[in-house]
């Protein structure tokens, strides 16, 4: 899986111009509690299993969606840089906290959440690893490596979800 490819060791020449590396998490300050428990302890498992060489910070709003740059309203965004000096960084809408807590309970609503972290970090590994596919193929990958990601993560604790 992507997530473990290892191409980018051979991608950063100069390991000392990377200053900071890891996963680090932001959330809005009126973010359900909920919702910031749940992905903090996802970014703790992620940071326990998988390597982030270059940091990237998960900006997680209270917004229903975030609107990408191209106008389209959306769960997540991604920022890859045109340089591995420039850190990466993404944006996700957990803003629906209630509404998918009402429908699906609160595991899986923050599961959700967390596979969107995931998609969007798969973004961050394609970049990371100068992964070159179509647009549609980035997002089928990203889709993919994050059901993987969260699939392994519930197992992890031991949670199965029925659906």
């Amino acid at each position: 899986m992507i997530w473990e490819n290892k191409n980018w060791e051979k991608r950063i020449e100069c390991a000392s111009c990377i200053s900071r590396k890891g996963l680090r998490l932001r959330f809005d300050s009126s973010i359900h509690s909920d919702v910031r428990e749940g992905c903090k302890e996802f970014a703790k498992w992620l940071r326990c299993n998988y390597d982030f060489p270059i940091r990237v910070v998960i900006y997680v709003k209270n917004k229903d969606k975030i609107i990408a740059k191209d106008g389209d309203e959306v769960y997540g965004t991604f920022f890859k840089p045109y340089s591995y000096s420039v850190e990466p960084y993404g944006r996700i809408a957990a803003g629906d906290y209630p509404e998918l807590l009402n429908e699906l309970g609160k595991e899986s609503a923050i599961a959700v959440i967390n596979k969107t972290i995931a998609h969007e970090l798969t973004h961050y590994y394609q970049w990371l690893n100068k992964i070159e596919l179509t647009p549609r193929g980035e997002e089928w990958q990203a889709t993919y490596c994050a059901n993987k990601i969260i699939d392994t993560y519930e197992e992890s604790r031991g949670f199965f979800r029925d659906n």
